[in-house]
């Protein structure tokens, strides 16, 4: 059976600020980021499985992508764990969604950390092939397995 490539696309709404960082994006500002995951593996050959002929279905990609990076993302604001403590105490008492990564937090960092959560939870059979991250229009970073072999 050959090798196939999928690939789904999401969207979110998050906020970042960069920490130290000596430009405008110090500043807390959002982005209507785009995710495309690409996976790749064999189609499933057992002809009695509900999912023959697949390599992954679409909805369980889906699935996984969504619990793992864009619910937890969607609408919260990002920052590194060292930020000014008292900053992180208000936006928390405001109950503000926030995520505190050890992490600056990048599209580079980010898609790392995408890499990272999914993996774990992709099936034995299929292998991340590449991540791109959009944080504006114009601009966008990408992670691909083979660059990492």
């Amino acid at each position: 059976m050959e090798y196939i490539r999928l690939t789904r696309h999401f969207t979110f709404e998050t906020a970042h600020a960069l920490l130290n960082y000596n430009g405008p994006c110090k500043n807390i500002h959002g982005h209507s980021y785009k995710l495309q995951v690409t996976i790749v593996g064999k189609p499933i050959a057992d002809t009695t499985d509900p999912k023959y002929g697949m390599v992954i279905d679409f909805g369980d990609l889906k699935k996984l992508v969504q619990e793992h990076i864009v619910s937890p993302l969607d609408h919260a604001l990002i920052l590194r764990e060292d930020t000014d403590p008292a900053l992180i105490n208000v936006l928390q008492q405001l109950n503000h969604k926030l995520v505190l990564t050890p992490y600056q937090p990048t599209c580079e960092h980010m898609l790392i950390d995408f890499k990272n959560k999914l993996t774990q939870h992709l099936p034995q059979t299929i292998k991340l092939h590449s991540l791109r991250l959009w944080e504006t229009e114009n601009s966008f970073a990408e992670w691909f397995a083979a660059d990492n072999n």
